[in-house]
């Protein structure tokens, strides 16, 4: 069955499948300038103990909390995480940063969380093909906008899906998104409501899907 993914604005998103388990990554605190609503999920993913990624509390449902490394089984969902940095520093100034390989029934999904760095190829070389990347662009405590793109030609996923950038409610220094879609030479993209796809479904070449956020 395909996955729904729905954006709540930084690097929260929702991901549900028929039969399989609701997950939601790195909910956060209303310092970050959202609102987060209501939201029940099964798993929660959180790639590092900051609060505009840590607040798997306002969470409900009492899901599962993955908030590190290891591979993990959650109802048929298989997820992977690996250790990377906030900075680069290697994690001297941010600490350290997990992301996260999802993988659903139909669908293959890698969640970069606060990556401060462009990973090594040994970091990513035994992830398979990703249908989709979640990757932060915004730049300031993670990589720029080049260095996402740099990223996304590493990793070549079907389907790259921005975060963790400048919108009119975000309360901190970052880069807006035309940075991102320019440095991947994308002119325009009109926003989504919400991105459903299933692994069979998406082509070859990498395509770059924006979300709106959801309040």
């Amino acid at each position: 069955m395909p996955v729904e993914i729905t954006w709540y604005g930084h690097s929260c998103f929702r991901m549900m499948s028929r039969g399989e388990p609701a997950v939601v990554t790195d909910p956060y605190e209303d310092t970050v300038g959202y609102t987060l609503p209501s939201l029940r999920a099964d798993i929660v993913t959180v790639s590092h103990d900051h609060r505009d990624h840590n607040n798997h509390k306002a969470v409900r449902g009492r899901p599962h909390v993955i908030s590190g490394p290891g591979e993990y089984e959650i109802g048929g969902v298989f997820i992977t995480g690996i250790s990377t940095y906030h900075d680069r520093a290697q994690g001297g100034e941010r600490g350290k940063n997990t992301i996260y390989l999802l993988e659903f029934s139909d669908l293959k999904v890698l969640h970069l969380g606060d990556l401060g760095h462009v990973p090594a190829q040994a970091q990513v070389g035994d992830l398979g093909t990703v249908d989709v990347l979640f990757v932060p662009v915004g730049g300031g405590p993670t990589i720029n906008a080049a260095q996402a793109a740099e990223v996304v030609s590493l990793i070549e996923p079907k389907v790259v899906i921005p975060m963790h950038y400048k919108t009119d409610l975000v309360k901190f220094e970052l880069d807006p998104v035309d940075k991102f879609l320019k440095a991947m030479g994308v002119e325009s993209v009109k926003p989504q409501e919400l991105f459903r796809a299933s692994s069979a479904e998406l082509g070859e070449e990498t395509q770059v899907v924006l979300l709106e956020y959801k309040q």
